[in-house]
């Protein structure tokens, strides 16, 4: 959505109230500006497509997870705890871009742990996880998969499927929800998860079917 520079005459109070409201929203007072006026004349930002994305997620999204406050209109950050000894964190961050193209946006997934050995775990999970998604992906004719494996943390780009924000956010759901189910199963049996991993793949595969990202 292009953007041009215009000046505005405004009241000086107005102008306090703007920027406090900005503030308290961790935004910009030229943003927060747009936002409003696009919202009485009906105009949809990317603020907006955002919002409903983010809020889809939150309506659908499992108790499993707990969902972090945020300053920034594009991020969302969703918190879990796994079954495992010592109950290392697991946090999934969804960044959206605001003007999205191929990809609708990034998830980051990081693990909280000072041992090395459940970073190797982690690091062995997502190289298969990364891997059987592309190939699952591909099969179905989507191509442009995009994924990165540093130490504790994985990041892969969403992929635009054309979906509207709604679906959008349930998509985006449903594969965090079938994600951190396949890390918990992974983690209470590693050796053993190769039995698992068909029916996982599978189960994956099922989701996408539902709306792909």
């Amino acid at each position: 959505m292009k953007k041009s520079v215009y000046s505005l005459v405004l009241m000086d109070d107005v102008i306090k109230a703007v920027d406090a409201e900005a503030y308290r929203r961790g935004t910009s007072r030229s943003n927060l500006i747009n936002q409003i006026l696009a919202e009485n004349l009906s105009c949809v930002t990317p603020e907006m497509r955002m919002h409903d994305i983010f809020q889809t997620m939150s309506d659908m999204i499992s108790s499993s997870f707990r969902i972090q406050q945020q300053r920034s209109a594009s991020l969302m950050t969703l918190r879990t705890a796994l079954e495992y000894k010592y109950r290392p964190t697991i946090n999934y961050k969804v960044e959206l871009d605001r003007l999205p193209d191929k990809y609708i946006g990034t998830l980051k997934v990081q693990i909280r742990t000072q041992s090395d050995v459940l970073t190797e775990m982690f690091g062995n999970f997502f190289r298969y996880r990364a891997k059987a998604e592309a190939a699952i992906l591909e099969a179905k004719g989507y191509s442009g998969y995009s994924a990165a494996i540093s130490g504790g943390s994985f990041t892969r780009r969403l992929l635009n499927s054309g979906l509207s924000e709604e679906q959008s956010g349930e998509a985006i759901s449903r594969y965090l929800s079938d994600l951190n189910s396949a890390v918990q199963i992974y983690f209470s049996d590693p050796a053993g998860f190769h039995e698992n991993a068909p029916v996982l793949e599978k189960r994956f595969a099922d989701v996408i079917s539902q709306g792909i990202v």
